[in-house]
């Protein structure tokens, strides 16, 4: 299985509304995109601050890293990209297997 987590910071003036809808068609890929099992997203919620400024996070499941790789092209990522990047001011991600 493969995790995919990222942390976004959103721009200033971004609602709360529009980043509702970024996570919501963000899950809508579930079901959509072959082997995408679960996601899971939210605020930043810890004292430590240790954050640099990225104020949401996000994990994907797939089922295996060739899942995930079909995943980065697929017709419906990339919609759902066009709806969140422009929100965005910065933006990490980063893979790992369990």
């Amino acid at each position: 299985m493969v995790r995919h987590f990222g942390m976004f910071q959103f721009k200033d003036g971004v609602s709360a509304a529009q980043i509702d809808t970024c996570f919501q068609e963000m899950k809508g890929m579930i079901g959509k995109i072959p082997g995408l099992l679960a996601m899971e997203h939210g605020p930043y919620e810890s004292g430590e601050g240790l954050n640099d400024g990225f104020t949401h996070g996000f994990i994907m499941s797939f089922d295996t890293a060739a899942s995930r790789d079909a995943y980065l092209p697929n017709p419906e990522h990339e919609r759902v990209k066009d709806i969140v990047i422009p929100c965005l001011e910065r933006v990490a991600v980063f893979d790992f297997e369990v």
